[in-house]
């Protein structure tokens, strides 16, 4: 096992009716100004607006508002959310929706309080050194940004999608309610299962260290996921299986799957460059056509872990005798898996063709000066072999 640090503040309010609590807490926090955070309507239409609303206003807590967050969230609209803190000298930043609000909620509240171009904070040439609490009512299981110290941006002008990481994103609160999930899209619920998956996965996937706790813990992620999800994808209003699937996303990013182990999100930056290129490519949906590919490229490099998962996590039967062929039948069952929560599994299906490619492997390396790690060395003609396997 390798040496670690684990943090996870976020304080989590987990259950129904919960986020008609947000007046109270956030009071119970002493904040008396919020930014008001959130996506392009939909929760208007259920109602939840009314209840937030309502709920701030019972508790004296004054708001300002900033909706409008796409599902690839832009730096031009972190940028007017950061001018409004700065103006209304807001106190908390409170999201309300899945991961593209939180996602976007973190970087106004990490670029009102350095005084900065915030795409600096996202590529790193600029260490931010304050930021304003964020607090989050989570709409969508999906990326686990509500724990996590990720968030991800898209630079509209550059066409480039980077995520970053620091202790500053971490919410304070984070409000977990299933029944919010309850009237999410099937295509939205499928993408986030994958995305759960894939943050438990690549964490899962690593060659060195023997972590048994930590990979027990992800297996049971994994396992307990891919079951909510076929419920859930029969019966949206199953509030057990919703729960899961809540509770799995919070866990597969906050580090406890990855505790001890030292790991690379690399299908992540095989993703970023889709749907920085093509914004209209969900996240999730991305991800279930570069996994399987990146997994066929690779599964040689990493036998023994790729056979473990197989028949830890899909149940394959070990052949001894051929070990590849029980690490390709869980590669199978992957996809086969995908495909039934209605999930793309090649470019094609996204509308992207091989005139792509090179663009998207250049963009994934920072054009050559950066070097992806992982099972091998990944340059541009690594990821553009990747990119091919998923044609």
């Amino acid at each position: 096992m390798r040496n670690f640090d684990f943090y996870s503040p976020t304080r989590v309010f987990f259950g129904k009716g919960r986020h008609e609590q947000i007046g109270e807490i956030i009071k119970e926090y002493g904040f008396r100004k919020i930014l008001l955070h959130y996506g392009g309507g939909s929760i208007k239409r259920t109602g939840l607006y009314d209840v937030v609303t309502k709920a701030l206003k019972n508790s004296g807590i004054d708001y300002v508002e900033l909706g409008g967050v796409r599902p690839n969230p832009v730096l031009s609209l972190v940028k007017k959310g950061i001018e409004l803190c700065r103006e209304e000298k807001i106190e908390l930043v409170l999201a309300v929706g899945g991961g593209s609000v939180i996602d976007s909620a973190k970087l106004i509240a990490v670029g009102t309080m350095n005084d900065c171009d915030p795409w600096l904070i996202v590529t790193k040439e600029v260490t931010p050194k304050a930021a304003l609490p964020v607090g989050t009512i989570l709409t969508l299981s999906a990326t686990g940004s509500e724990t996590s110290s990720s968030a991800v941006i898209t630079n509209e002008e550059l066409k480039l999608k980077r995520g970053y990481g620091s202790d500053f994103n971490r919410p304070l609160f984070s409000i977990l309610n299933p029944e919010l999930t309850f009237t999410v899209p099937p295509y939205q619920t499928a993408c986030g299962i994958v995305d759960i998956m894939m943050h438990t996965l690549e964490r899962y996937m690593t060659q060195k260290g023997e972590v048994d706790i930590t990979d027990r813990i992800a297996e049971a992620v994994l396992k307990s996921t891919i079951r909510a999800g076929r419920i859930v994808m029969e019966n949206p209003y199953d509030y057990d299986a919703r729960a899961t699937i809540m509770w799995a996303g919070s866990i597969s990013h906050n580090d406890l799957t990855g505790a001890g182990r030292d790991y690379f999100m690399i299908t992540h930056q095989l993703q970023h460059e889709i749907s920085g290129m093509f914004e209209i490519v969900a996240h999730g949906a991305g991800r279930a056509v570069v996994f399987p590919a990146w997994l066929k490229y690779t599964y040689k490099q990493n036998l023994s872990r790729v056979c473990q998962y197989a028949v830890r996590v899909w149940n394959c039967e070990m052949d001894f005798e051929n070990p590849e062929k029980t690490a390709l039948s869980g590669i199978e069952e992957t996809e086969k898996y995908f495909k039934s929560l209605g999930m793309p599994l090649t470019l094609g299906e996204l509308g992207i063709g091989e005139e792509s490619i090179k663009e998207m492997a250049a963009k994934c390396t920072n054009y050559g000066t950066r070097l992806l790690p992982g099972f091998m060395r990944y340059e541009e003609k690594e990821l553009e072999e990747i990119y091919r396997l998923c044609l």
